[in-house]
């Protein structure tokens, strides 16, 4: 198994399943002990803001906001800058914990030693 598990969520409520998916695997990553980090891309960077998981429904799905709450707090959730930019969101819009980073960053995560990368 992967020491460090890197997710890309593109999806938001655009694409429900999809979106749930990524962070149900990265919560049950650091609730098994995994090093996680999630990146917010795409639709999914509407979650970096305060109250928008809290919208998003799926029947039979975890909750999004239990599910952003826990990797707030075991692992590491990034807004990709070019994703925020273009929503106008800015450090000062989104939950305490979420940090803004780019391409450069995710490629440094991703290409880690010991480390997995998925794309949802």
């Amino acid at each position: 198994m992967a020491k460090k598990l890197v997710i890309k969520v593109t999806a938001g409520a655009d694409a429900p399943e999809r979106c749930s998916q990524a962070f149900t695997v990265a919560a049950v990553a650091v609730a098994s002990g995994v090093e996680v980090s999630l990146w917010l891309t795409g639709e999914s960077a509407w979650f970096a803001l305060p109250g928008r998981a809290a919208e998003f429904e799926l029947p039979h799905a975890a909750p999004l906001p239990d599910l952003l709450d826990s990797l707030l707090a075991g692992g590491r959730v990034t807004l990709c800058t070019q994703c925020a930019a273009r929503r106008d969101i800015t450090e000062k819009d989104v939950i305490e914990g979420v940090r803004i980073a780019g391409a450069q960053v995710f490629v440094q995560e991703a290409l880690g030693d010991g480390t997995q990368a998925l794309v949802y």
